[in-house]
């Protein structure tokens, strides 16, 4: 097992994300605990000493099944991190209550370590608004040892995120991102991990598989990823690819079944990140897959001065681009819901006033309600 040094401690750069357990009749609320028991047994004896767990994660149970299983371990064998659920904004008010209770749930003492959630465009201000005591009432838990490290985790965009280390930047000692080789540019992960590193904090990397679509390729990708490394899986490559990336410390990987376990284990027996070659090859793939959906927006901008309802075009493009090319998702829609209602995608007339000045002659209008009918969908 490879491993990554932080605070004196020594981390699995494999952890074990308990979003997507193996479940019983295909009920995400219920976890099949015997199943994930032996998956989580297999993974400590391979060297992982990291889990993950979250409020929401399968309905709320989460916490409480890796709490029960986890119990027959020693407490000093694993670190365990859990988080607070802000990402709802009904809990905003609730931090001390909502933390008392993931104790309890995962039958624990303390946590390893304890991250603000999803900090994005829906919860920033929330988050920043000192009057909810989520920031103070964290700290002081970190003072009595009952959390021993603070961090945060984020999908907002960069501008979100800035405004969010600008505050508490100084206090997160480790930071957790969606980075992935499909992600570098089409969600701006680089620039994200390079803000992060800039505040000299550790990156822990979340949907390093971006829920599953780098698991498996087109064949053509996949023969050429197999003539650079003819050993090498597909999913393997997006591992490989975090482990060129010198601040990241922990991989999180949401296992299912243990065919997937064994199959992570196995690659991260050994450190091998990827050449300048093989780095190009898969970032070219990466861009190839985007751009067969990705309108091509430069953000020019040229379009909102043209625009009588005021919509910020080229945001909604950006946000268009990835709900299309995941099919759908939450991360459009969570940060749509931090819009004015008069600023959303359904309150384009379709004047075509921003096509006519558009360089890349993108159908604006059309986008817009292809736009609105898919959140519909949702």
């Amino acid at each position: 097992m490879i491993y990554r040094e932080f605070q004196n401690k020594k981390i699995s750069m494999l952890g074990f994300g308990t979003m997507r357990l193996p479940v019983k009749n295909g009920v995400y609320a219920d976890i099949d605990e015997d199943a994930a028991a032996e998956m989580i047994d297999y993974a400590i004896k391979n060297g992982v000493n990291y889990f993950d767990t979250a409020w929401g994660y399968h309905d709320g149970n989460s916490e409480a099944a890796i709490g029960k299983i986890l119990s027959e371990y020693k407490r000093e064998s694993f670190y365990l991190a859990s988080k607070f659920p802000g990402y709802d904004l009904a809990n905003i008010d609730k931090v001390e209550e909502i933390f008392e209770i993931q104790l309890k749930k995962c039958r624990v003492e303390y946590f390893d370590f304890y991250l603000i959630h999803n900090v994005c465009e829906l919860n920033i201000d929330a988050y920043l608004d000192e009057k909810h005591g989520i920031f103070d009432y964290l700290i002081k838990q970190k003072q009595n040892g009952r959390i021993k490290h603070l961090g945060f985790s984020g999908h907002g965009e960069l501008n979100v995120l800035k405004r969010f280390l600008n505050k508490y930047g100084k206090f997160m000692e480790f930071g957790q991102l969606q980075i992935n080789y499909l992600d570098w540019e089409f969600q701006q992960a680089k620039q994200k991990a390079e803000l992060f590193t800039s505040y000299g904090i550790p990156i822990w990397v979340m949907e390093p598989l971006r829920g599953g679509k780098l698991a498996a390729l087109e064949p053509d990708y996949t023969k050429a990823l197999k003539n650079l490394r003819p050993d090498e899986g597909v999913p393997a490559w997006a591992f490989r690819f975090l482990q060129s990336i010198p601040e990241v410390k922990v991989i999180l990987s949401g296992m299912s079944d243990m065919a997937q376990v064994k199959d992570n284990i196995e690659t991260f027996k050994q450190d091998k990140p990827l050449n300048a070659n093989e780095m190009q090859t898969l970032l070219s793939i990466a861009d190839e897959m985007t751009g067969k959906t990705k309108l091509p927006c430069t953000a020019c901008r040229y379009c909102t001065s043209h625009c009588p309802k005021g919509l910020d075009i080229p945001d909604l493009i950006k946000l268009y681009n990835e709900h299309r090319f995941t099919g759908g998702g939450f991360i459009a829609p969570m940060a749509l819901a931090a819009y004015q209602k008069d600023k959303l995608p359904e309150m384009c007339i379709g004047c075509r006033s921003c096509e006519k000045v558009c360089p890349q002659g993108i159908k604006i209008s059309e986008m817009m309600k292809d736009f609105s009918a898919k959140l519909k969908e949702v």
